[in-house]
């Protein structure tokens, strides 16, 4: 890499990691182009000369916090035992999104997702969709699920039923045993029920 390549690539991750401050603490409805722009230490126009609008920036910046490890939980459906695929899957997929990064998030789609679409729109591209895209395949491939799309929208929405108390506040989040032990759970059951 040379040392042009180097500095636009240092100029693009400040960019992102300045965003996500920044659409966090502001609101994605809030956030300025001008803010992001003043917390990566560029200018606006070196901003849009990355990013073309809020939406693409937003996606993009969503992109690199599951490039950095984000969805490895994907890699565990192609384990040999489809039992441990889906429990280590489940673990690792609801250790992501309980997460204090990840439930910020989701607190700020809630909050302003019906205002502003185009940020459900870039939230969604990333990663649920492809997230059920691969366990619909792993269910009707490994599991034979007669109903893929149906049994991997149910299971997903077991393993996140312990969220909403959280996201509310009505409960403090659980600690990584107490997350591992409801994946765990939830999984041995799904696959009781799959027979």
């Amino acid at each position: 890499m040379t040392k042009m390549e180097q500095k636009r690539e240092e100029k693009r991750a400040a960019i992102l990691l300045a965003a996500l401050d920044v659409f966090f603490a502001q609101g994605y409805v809030g956030a300025s182009m001008d803010a992001i722009a003043a917390g990566a230490g560029v200018t606006k126009q070196t901003v849009y000369r990355y990013y073309g609008s809020k939406e693409e920036l937003y996606q993009a910046a969503l992109e690199s916090r599951r490039e950095g490890g984000g969805n490895h939980f994907l890699a565990e459906l192609d384990r040999e035992d489809p039992g441990e695929a889906l429990t280590r899957f489940a673990e690792g997929f609801l250790g992501v999104h309980m997460a204090k990064e990840h439930l910020a998030a989701i607190r700020l789609l809630v909050a302003e997702g019906p205002e502003a679409p185009e940020m459900t729109r870039a939230f969604y591209a990333v990663g649920p969709r492809r997230t059920e895209e691969r366990l619909v395949r792993f269910m009707e491939e490994r599991l034979g699920a007669g109903d893929p799309q149906y049994a991997a929208k149910m299971f997903i929405a077991t393993l996140l039923s312990v969220r909403m108390s959280v996201l509310v506040g009505l409960a403090t989040a659980p600690t990584p045993e107490e997350v591992s032990g409801h994946a765990r759970r939830t999984a041995r059951m799904f696959l009781k029920l799959m027979g």
